[in-house]
């Protein structure tokens, strides 16, 4: 069984790109475009985790 993350959409790619760069933004991470390799571990937990957190306040927002 294989798995595939990748977006196939541009738009959607796009969109998520802009997201990502908002949430660290947020959290006080610099990105650049590209290949952000040299993140420490506590910096792309903290992007990430800055996307769960928004991801979930929006659901929420549209159940209630």
């Amino acid at each position: 069984m294989s798995s595939n993350n990748s977006i196939m959409n541009p738009e959607s790619r796009e969109a998520m790109e802009r997201f990502k760069m908002e949430a660290a933004n947020e959290v006080g991470v610099s990105l650049k475009k590209g290949y952000n390799g040299d993140l420490t571990s506590r910096q792309a937990g903290s992007v990430g985790g800055q996307m769960v957190k928004k991801m979930i306040d929006s659901y929420e927002k549209t159940i209630k």
